[in-house]
């Protein structure tokens, strides 16, 4: 499948579960799967140069941005047909100087938790570069429908200029009882706390999102389609969200063999990630790299969501995912079907004035490969939570973050040094500049511990602790 072909795809939504993959390679085999075990810059800016509101983290709901159910409508101002006028189409750039120590990093194929790297001696190094640019496109076909196109470069992710997210919002009046929203093309699910809904999916408060958004953002990508009902009892509101898509198959490959990463490089449609040393039994069967979007078991996966938003300044959402996958599938490139299933809580919750917290946490697991005596190749569980914590001083705004995760390896061809536990803590601040700039600086700290890093890359230790300081400036034009 073409790329044009991929974007009308996923814009006018094609049948999600019936058509052949994205990928280049056919599947091999799919054998029967395994049984089931167990969120133009006015103040402020929220992405590689997306801006938000001047609080956006009063506006970010458990699941998303305000309303996250509902897909905002773009542009806002008419109901008329608007395809190319300049309210549709924003250019968004980033510009980022950036100081790390550390070992190899994930972009290079090494165990490194971060984007950026130290020198060859894991002391600090240093690089000021471009490293996203973005094109999106916002056009409106009716009042109640519009769409969301966005491609992007990043810089060590292909180094080409591919397709983040093609998608159709509608959102028909909402002044009923029950108020229905839907989305249908390539999209990211409603989960991440940290990132804007449409544009070039941004984190809104800090450069680097958690460990679990990292993850979200490489691989649970989906091209499928999503309904939301709203309603009011009282004061509550409440809302469920149902989807079902595909070409998500080989979501739980990083976690599993690389681990968890605190990144903001996103999967793209034709894009795909390095894979770090695999141990001699892994390498002779799967490539050394992990597709972003493809289809190996023509299996549709679902997710379901449910939100309550009381009276009172908080709202909860509850999120649960099973790409259904067949790991027992794969194509003539060794890339392998996954079975990833994970629950996803979100609370948010207004403080004090002008201050937000936001708590996310998700546990799951991942299998691949045939089973050995009973036991899958690999069996990862997996889990992290984060409690981030921001406040605004006027067009200003100060985060910080305290996260921990893990895995834990089951398979038979995985042995334990698989398994990996880390912590990770970051401050940052939100700087505009004027309607078209801001800067945000962070400081991250990401302490972890894998036994790979001993066996299969040769390093003296399985612990490392990595330091990153970064200057993004990032700009909407």
């Amino acid at each position: 499948m073409t790329r044009t072909s991929l974007a009308v795809v996923a814009l006018l939504g094609a049948a999600v579960c019936a058509s052949p993959g994205l990928a280049e390679d056919p599947p091999v085999t799919v054998s029967p799967s395994v049984p089931a075990s167990t969120l133009a810059p006015p103040s402020v800016t929220v992405s590689p140069a997306e801006p938000a509101s001047a609080s956006p983290s009063v506006t970010v709901s458990p699941s998303g941005p305000a309303s996250a159910s509902a897909p905002p409508p773009a542009p806002a101002d008419t109901g008329s047909l608007d395809l190319f006028s300049k309210d549709t189409i924003s250019v968004l750039l980033d510009w980022r100087l950036a100081v790390a120590n550390g070992a190899q990093s994930f972009v290079d194929g090494g165990f490194g938790k971060t984007r950026f790297q130290g020198n060859g001696n894991g002391g600090y190094s240093a690089i000021f570069a471009p490293v996203e640019a973005d094109v999106v496109w916002n056009p409106r076909f009716t009042e109640s429908l519009s769409a969301n196109v966005s491609a992007a470069w990043q810089r060590g992710h292909d180094d080409g200029f591919d397709l983040l997210e093609a998608f159709l919002n509608y959102l028909p009046d909402q002044s009923g009882t029950v108020r229905v929203a839907g989305r249908m093309g390539l999209m990211w699910p409603e989960i991440s706390l940290e990132h804007s809904t449409g544009g070039a999916w941004s984190v809104v408060n800090t450069i680097t999102p958690s460990a679990i958004n990292s993850w979200i953002g490489e691989e649970v990508k989906v091209l499928g389609a999503e309904i939301s009902l709203h309603s009011s009892l009282g004061p509550h509101d409440f809302g469920v969200t149902g989807g079902v898509f595909g070409w998500n198959d080989t979501s739980g490959t990083l976690l599993s063999y690389r681990g968890w990463a605190l990144q903001d490089i996103k999967s793209t449609a034709f894009g795909n990630f390095r894979l770090p040393p695999l141990n001699p039994f892994i390498t002779q069967l799967q490539q050394n790299q992990t597709d972003n979007t493809i289809e190996i078991d023509h299996q549709p996966g679902w997710y379901a969501r449910a939100d309550w938003h009381p009276p009172w300044p908080f709202g909860v959402a509850l999120f649960y995912y099973d790409n259904r996958g067949d790991p027992e599938a794969f194509t003539a490139a060794d890339q392998w079907g996954w079975r990833t299933r994970f629950w996803n809580l979100g609370i948010d919750a207004d403080v004090a004035p002008n201050t937000k917290v936001l708590m996310q946490g998700m546990t799951g697991s991942t299998i691949m490969g045939f089973p050995l005596n009973g036991t899958p190749w690999v069996h990862t569980d997996f889990r992290s939570a984060f409690v981030l914590a921001v406040h605004d001083f006027g067009p200003l705004a100060l985060t910080g973050r305290i996260e921990g995760f893990q895995t834990r390896e089951h398979g038979s061809e995985m042995p334990p040094d698989n398994d990996e536990d880390g912590w990770a803590a970051t401050v940052a601040t939100r700087i505009p500049i004027d309607q078209h700039f801001t800067v945000f600086v962070e400081a991250l700290n990401v302490n972890s511990r894998r036994g790979t890093r001993v066996d299969l890359e040769g390093l003296a230790s399985p612990f490392e602790s990595q330091t990153v300081f970064q200057i993004a400036l990032r700009a909407k034009l």
